[in-house]
């Protein structure tokens, strides 16, 4: 039985491990298609730097900064915790601008 799975084809026999045969380049017409070799050339746009850099900047510091942890929980529990909304909204603007710019860098 012969059976053509990814450009490779498989004769099986009862009985008997399978056999793969590379199948012939068709729009060529030449032997087994190659694939291109290898430049060693590595192009990063700068988006992906900067994801890079940010992406090192983030393992290099904690995931959790205990003490502003307890600080907040303990504005919280006296009620003396109070959200400066425009402070919020600033950042929020602010990051959704970086955010914008990172994909208008690479077009």
């Amino acid at each position: 039985m012969s059976n053509k799975i990814n450009d490779l084809t498989t004769n099986v026999a009862a009985g008997r491990p399978s056999a793969v045969t590379p199948v012939r380049d068709t729009v060529t017409g030449g032997g087994n298609a190659a694939p291109a070799p290898a430049t060693g050339e590595v192009h990063i746009t700068d988006t992906a730097a900067q994801l890079a850099s940010l992406e090192q900047s983030l393992r290099d510091s904690p995931a959790v900064d205990s003490a502003k942890v307890a600080q907040l929980s303990s504005a919280i529990e006296q009620g003396t915790y109070q959200v400066n909304s425009e402070h919020v909204a600033t950042q929020l603007m602010q990051m959704e601008r970086a955010l914008a710019g990172l994909g208008k860098k690479d077009k």
